[in-house]
This record gives structure tokens, C-alpha cells and sequence, in this order.
């Protein structure tokens, strides 16, 4: 496999290692009755942003047609617009910006939003930031993915390429390009590495910073398809099942979750949806219905609901939420799959050319986009599916993302 970057990464890597201990008290060794320093940082403090109490959920949203972007804040019901670069065709997240492909002047470019809202775990405790929601500028070529860490966020493309964007940079508003990656699939930053499929290879490899080729998970992961960052690791979706990678102290090792037997290719997971934070992950499992896959205890569960259009889970082995080509959003016990609740929701069934609906899924509430409607839904998944509040937006929104994450 090859591997090209532009220029090292070194200052990134300080960045990021500043932000993974920004967390001590700031306060240095001082002999006993030597006068304090006349300014200090407050603890989690991040300039030009606002910090939360509690998280600041915000919806990066946009039409197919004419590319119109907004991004509503969910706790004060304010939409912001975010100028336009042309029509869009598909949109993905890293938990505080959204990349949308965009076919600006019939040709193909990823338009970069800010949503403004974002959270830092560091484990024990969470910090939780607002800023205003803003548009960063544009990146050529069609993305697949994207995914971060402190220091680097990668943008995956169809040409089997990915760019490595400055994060502390982006976080600023510029896009600075710190290298380029030629991969087999999207690439995943990972505990100051790169996680890549290994083409031909039926592997994942781990690639350093500056994408040489640093080791290879020893677990096989034929055909990988699918990938989500959870907190006990990356999971990549196999033939065979999941692989689970994480590592300690420098290592890194895979956890194969193979599938229960008689699993057919039509029925494989090849996209994984959950909230941020959880243990479970859902997807579809072709026309049977979907899967749960359940981290802490390595397991999958097919629930047999049939044909679907979205899917997500609650998490923790609880709810799963799927919405249905006809508009009805349900939900099902991800233990035994019984079905738990029902309700008809979107203003028209799913054509069968347009866009597919995202379901979007934080502690306590679920978010259904619903462009005929030109509106978002918001669910109370807890409560027998109730209508909780609607957006009105004054456009359709064809593609949705979550923010705050």
C-alpha cells in the first residue's frame, strides 16, 4: 500500500498532546508564601468559545436541489444560515463539523461548516462548548467520511484518497492541508495514528502521522466495510463480522465479534449508526432487518423488523429506532427485538429517487429530518415515541447532521 503527506506533522502532534492535558489544575510548584501569578487560564478554558453546563446539541441541515444550509441550535430554536456552494449530495460529520458534498458548478467539492457546538471528554469528566456556526471554505473531490481526533481530522474520498486537515487550524476556521493519504478506505485517527483498510489485504494497518506503514492489526478483517469511533476503540465492519481495534501503551490489538452463523452477504452491516458515547451500535442488516452490535459484550443481535430506510440505537442495550419507507418510525426492544412503539411521522412516504432520512440520536431525544414536511422532528424516544417539538425551516432538509458531540 502507498502513502504520500505533503509536510510533517510534528507541531500538530504538540498541539494535540497540549489538548490531551489540558486538564491539570495550571498551577506550578511555588516556595511557601511566593505571591500567585497575576493571571491564570481557568480550567478547559478555549478561546473564542463559550462553555456549557450541559451539551449544546446543534443540526447541521441542507437541501439536495439548491444547496441552502442552516444550522439549528437546538436548545434556543435559532437557525443560522451558512452560505451555499451549490447543490448538495450527501453530508458527514466529526461531532463538530460537517463536510457536504457539494456539485458546486457541476463539479464536486466539499463544503466545510462549522456547527459551533462541541464537547472534549477526557474520560473522568466532559466539557461542553458553544461558538457561533460559521462556513470554513472548500475542499476538492467527493467525500466518503470524515474523522477526528485532538490533532488531525482525515477526510476520506471516492478516489481512495484522504486529506489530513490541522485540527487546532480547522477549529480556527482555516483549512490547512498537513498531508494526503492514499488508502483502500475511509481513514480513521486513532491514538496519534492512522487506522486504514489495507487493500488487497484483508487488514486493517496502522499508519503513523506521516502515513508510513507503522504495523498491522493481527486480527483479519476481509472486505472491510463500515467503521465507527466508539470509546472502547474503532469498529470496522468484515465478511465475517467486526473487528474491534484499540490499543495500550503503544500496541494496538483487534477484537474479532464474528457474526452468528448462516449470515448472508445481502445482510452484512456495511454502515453503523449510534450515539455518541454508547456501547451499542445498529445497522441494517439488508432486507431481514437490523442488526445491534453490543461492545461490552461482543455480541450481535438480528432483530427480523424487514425492509428499512434508517436505523439507529438509544445504546446500552436498550432502544433501537428504525424509520420505515412509508414514514412510520418504531421502535424495538434491542434485547429480545419485540416492537415497542409505533408512530406515522414524516408527511409523505419515501420516494424512491430522493434522499433517505437520517435518524440522529442523543441521551434523551431522537431527530428525524423530513424534507417534504420542510421540517425536523424531534422524538421522545423514552415516551412511547411523542412528538416533542417541530422545526419549521423554510427549506427541505435533504441531508442532517448532529453537532455537540
Amino acid at each position: 500500500m502507498s502513502s504520500t503527506t505533503t509536510r510533517a506533522l510534528g507541531a500538530v502532534l504538540a498541539a494535540g498532546a497540549l489538548l490531551l492535558t489540558g486538564c491539570a489544575d495550571g498551577s506550578d510548584d511555588k516556595e511557601e508564601g511566593e505571591a500567585p501569578a497575576e493571571e491564570t487560564t481557568p480550567h478547559g478554558y478555549v478561546e473564542g468559545a463559550e462553555e456549557t453546563a450541559e451539551a449544546q446539541q446543534r443540526l447541521v441541515l441542507a437541501e439536495a436541489d439548491s444547496g441552502a444550509t442552516a444550522v439549528l441550535d437546538l436548545t434556543t430554536e435559532e437557525v443560522v444560515e451558512v452560505e451555499a456552494t451549490g447543490p448538495v449530495t450527501g453530508i458527514h460529520g466529526d461531532g463538530r463539523f460537517a463536510y457536504l458534498a457539494s456539485g458546486a458548478a457541476g463539479g464536486e467539492e466539499v463544503n466545510v461548516v462549522d456547527g459551533g457546538s462541541w464537547m472534549v471528554d477526557h474520560g473522568d469528566h466532559v466539557h461542553y462548548y458553544k461558538a457561533e456556526a460559521r462556513g470554513i471554505g472548500t475542499l476538492p473531490g467527493s467525500p466518503t467520511g470524515a474523522h477526528t481526533d485532538a490533532a488531525v481530522t482525515a477526510v476520506s474520498f471516492a478516489d481512495g484518497s484522504a486529506t489530513l486537515l490541522e485540527r487546532a487550524a480547522l477549529e480556527d476556521g482555516e483549512l490547512a492541508e498537513t498531508g494526503t493519504v492514499e488508502t483502500a478506505g475511509p481513514v480513521v485517527p486513532y491514538a496519534e495514528h492512522l487506522l486504514v483498510p489495507a487493500g488487497g489485504q484483508d487488514a486493517v494497518e496502522v499508519l503513523d502521522r506521516e502515513g508510513n506503514a507503522a504495523a498491522t492489526v493481527a486480527e483479519p478483517c476481509p472486505e472491510p466495510s463500515g467503521q465507527a469511533v466508539t470509546r472502547r476503540g474503532v469498529v470496522f465492519g468484515c465478511a465475517d463480522g467486526a473487528l474491534l481495534v484499540s490499543e495500550e501503551e503503544g500496541t494496538f490489538t483487534g477484537e474479532k465479534i464474528p457474526y452468528p452463523e448462516g449470515v448472508t452477504e445481502a445482510e452484512r452491516a456495511g454502515e453503523f449508526t449510534h450515539r455518541a458515547g454508547s456501547d451499542t451500535l445498529a445497522a441494517r442488516a439488508g432486507d431481514t432487518g437490523v442488526w445491534t452490535l453490543d461492545l461490552a459484550s461482543g455480541t450481535w443481535t438480528l432483530i427480523e423488523t424487514g425492509p428499512v430506510a434508517a436505523v439507529n440505537a438509544v445504546g446500552d442495550g436498550a432502544t433501537v429506532l428504525t424509520l420505515t419507507e412509508d414514514g412510520e418510525l418504531h421502535a424495538y426492544d434491542s434485547g429480545d427485538g419485540r416492537r415497542t412503539a409505533s408512530t406515522p411521522l414524516l408527511a409523505e412516504p419515501l420516494a424512491a429517487d430522493g434522499t433517505v432520512p437520517v435518524i440522529e440520536i442523543d441521551t434523551s431525544r431522537a431527530y428525524v429530518n423530513d424534507p417534504a414536511a420542510g421540517v425536523v422532528h424531534e422524538i421522545d424516544y423514552n415516551d412511547d415515541l411523542r412528538l416533542a417539538r417541530t422545526f419549521e425551516l423554510g427549506f427541505a432538509p435533504d441531508h442532517m447532521v448532529e453537532t455537540g458531540r
